[in-house]
């Protein structure tokens, strides 16, 4: 009975580890993939956002990789193209503040 327990944990571990081991890859994967149509500041920029605000650069990453998909990238996506990017996705209007006077 307890070797059952042990043997169904360290399956349970097994399920994990290569669970995360695919995950790895994947992300790996991505990386490469932005690598090669990104150019170097790009590339520097997207690092940045993923060590500050993962969920960004989850959001950034899945629109550049579909940019490269869709074939809407002409060239390598420069510093200047992922700021503007950046700037669409984190777009929020300024609240408007107003006075009423009694």
């Amino acid at each position: 009975m307890a070797e059952d327990r042990q043997e169904n944990e360290d399956e349970k571990l097994r399920r994990l580890y290569s669970k995360r081991l695919r995950a790895l890859q994947i992300e790996q994967q991505k990386k490469d993939l932005a690598k090669r149509f990104m150019d170097p500041d790009a590339y520097e920029r997207l690092m940045n956002v993923r060590i500050s605000n993962h969920e960004l650069y989850e959001q950034l990453l899945g629109l550049v990789i579909n940019m490269v998909q869709t074939n809407r990238l002409g060239s390598k996506l420069t510093d200047e193209q992922l700021k503007s990017l950046l700037a669409k996705l984190t777009y929020r209007p300024e609240p408007k503040i107003e006075y009423r006077h009694k």
